[in-house]
């Protein structure tokens, strides 16, 4: 067993190794490259494929995880099965993105010259531009590894799949640039899970079939639109138009004036009932933005609007169901 001090200075030769790489490539990555890539890739409308073998290989899956997540068709291809076959999964608008750090890994080597006779543009991330794979490639994303790979024996690859990685999120970053990507995409592709969430608007929750009453509607007509919808509430509506909104609450309350008054409550009209004013929010709003009205002032559902008029009901169970709560 090594003591303290040496696992230490092990770990301090990955970070340098690491730190030391990338402050090179952020002075000497070739914009045009990027740009006229990029280019090539929007002009096609192909997918982009990966491909590389090894630790490139498993850089490369992650690359093509990230660019199909943020709107650049892609899939990863292994080297070994495409020369068995799966070449043919590549079509004439696709183009092919290559890892290799040293451009010499043989399944990747193999694939070059079908891939050249298909005509399929090429590019690589590769530390060697003399390299097979980087002769053959039309553009070369390079980096260097000024103090190696950073691994104590100076054998796994380390620094250099670091440095792919970031090459990886660079492209994607540009592309996503270049085609507009907005926050609605990202939700689009990210339906589950967290981010999903925090991303989707309004208008993907909200029903556009809520309970409705006239103003004067009496109790019964009211009780019943509130049994039917489900939501504890039913919304006071003439025409189109938004007059309030008649909750478990508003009931309580009324039956409680009319038996301080002496009245029938059978004779309540909605008009009687109804709070002015109900809370609402427009449907492009994010979906959080809702949550955290209903949190601010303790309800349970939001009227939504459309250009000042009413289309929707979002309800507090919906932003359960859909993990924004």
């Amino acid at each position: 067993m090594k003591d303290e001090n040496q696992a230490s200075g092990a770990a301090d030769a990955v970070l340098e190794a690491a730190r030391s790489a990338l402050t090179d490539l952020q002075s000497t990555w070739d914009r045009e490259a990027v740009d006229s890539w990029c280019a090539m890739v929007l002009d096609r409308g192909g997918r982009v494929v990966l491909t590389g073998m090894g630790k490139s290989g498993l850089v490369a899956q992650k690359v093509a995880a990230t660019l199909a997540s943020t709107g650049c068709p892609s899939l990863y291809l292994h080297p070994a099965e495409a020369l068995h076959g799966d070449l043919g999964m590549v079509t004439e608008a696709d183009s092919v993105l290559a890892l290799s750090n040293s451009g010499e890994s043989e399944e990747v080597v193999r694939l070059l010259p079908s891939l050249v006779r298909m005509g399929v543009p090429l590019a690589a991330i590769t530390a060697k531009a003399d390299s097979g794979l980087g002769q053959a490639a039309n553009w070369r994303f390079l980096y260097r590894l000024p103090q190696g790979e950073g691994c104590p024996l100076d054998l796994a690859p380390m620094a250099s799949t670091t440095l792919q990685l970031v090459w990886g999120d660079l492209l994607a970053a540009t592309l996503m640039d270049r085609r507009g990507f907005t926050r609605d995409n990202f939700a689009l592709y990210h339906p589950a899970g967290s981010l999903g969430a925090k991303l989707l608007k309004v208008n993907a929750l909200m029903h556009q079939d809520w309970p409705r009453v006239d103003p004067g509607a009496p109790l019964t007509t009211i009780l019943s639109a509130m049994t039917e919808g489900h939501f504890g509430m039913t919304s006071v509506m003439e025409g189109g138009r938004l007059l309030g909104v008649i909750t478990d609450g508003d009931l309580r309350r009324g039956l409680e004036t009319a038996e301080r008054e002496n009245r029938n409550p059978l004779a309540l009209k909605a008009n009687e009932l109804m709070s002015l004013r109900p809370v609402q929010i427009d449907e492009g709003a994010l979906a959080v933005e809702a949550a955290a009205k209903m949190e601010a002032r303790k309800i349970t559902f939001l009227m939504v609007e459309r250009g000042g008029r009413p289309c929707g009901l979002l309800h507090i169970h919906d932003l359960l169901a859909a993990k924004v709560l």
